[in-house]
């Protein structure tokens, strides 16, 4: 695959991260009001969520046609988990919005069949004729929802085992380690490349290392957020600090 030149938006601190990433998402959704969007969930998209949120209640950006498809779903989370991706929508950005939640896809973490939910999961993406603008987020060690290092460039969505490092990291939205799920649903590398424009956010200086790794390091499954240099059209917003290796 052709290797591409990721774009980057540098600034200052993390608000005027969240201001400038909903400045993208909110001229898309009023150039195509029935856009196809791909979300995230994580601390860094929260700010851009809220200011979305303030972008629909101040100045009437409008939802009611969005479609959303989200990344990633821990296995074996209820929806109304506290620590369910579904949860953590409807809370930081779903409930605030005129959005149908019936057009929000979010993959069913408590599914009997996780692989049956994740091929129809992959139809529905394709039956709303894909996604258009995907929100991406990235961990210490690269990864992309939960694509931790070592996963292929053709993964699709499934079901992925997480990292040592990935729950240790995630612990802090549980009472303890131990309550971690060690498995979750996510989209693949080749479903994420597949989306039409992608953003990502990260910020601070511990992000910096795989931010550098991502943009200008070799495409390498060590660090899955290379694969991105694959994509025709993909942006990194991201903070100062997050951009001092650069």
């Amino acid at each position: 695959m052709e290797r591409k030149s990721i774009k980057l938006v540098i600034c200052k601190d993390k608000n005027a991260v969240a201001v400038s990433s909903a400045q993208i998402f909110a001229d898309e959704i009023r150039r195509k009001p029935a856009i196809v969007l791909g979300l995230a969930t994580g601390g860094t998209p929260i700010g851009m969520y809220r200011e979305l949120i303030r972008l629909h209640k101040e100045e009437g950006l409008d939802f009611s046609r969005v479609v959303s498809f989200n990344l990633d779903e821990y296995l074996g989370l209820a929806p109304e988990h506290r620590q369910s991706y579904r949860y953590f929508m409807d809370s930081n950005l779903f409930n605030y919005i005129n959005i149908d939640k019936s057009n929000t896809y979010i993959l069913d973490g408590l599914s009997k069949d996780p692989k049956g939910v994740c091929r129809k999961f992959e139809e529905d993406i394709k039956k709303a004729g894909g996604i258009d603008l995907q929100l991406l987020g990235i961990g210490r060690n690269g990864h992309i929802a939960f694509n931790e290092p070592g996963c292929s460039l053709d993964s699709r969505t499934g079901v992925v085992n997480l990292t040592q490092k990935t729950i240790k990291d995630n612990s802090r939205f549980f009472k303890d380690e131990s309550e971690v799920p060690r498995q979750a649903l996510s989209m693949g590398i080749a479903t994420i490349l597949e989306v039409k424009k992608i953003v990502l956010l990260t910020t601070g200086e511990g992000k910096a290392k795989a931010v550098a790794e991502s943009v200008n390091g070799p495409v390498t499954s060590k660090v899955p957020a290379s694969y991105l240099q694959h994509h025709s059209d993909c942006t990194f917003v991201i903070d100062k600090e997050a951009a001092q290796n650069l």
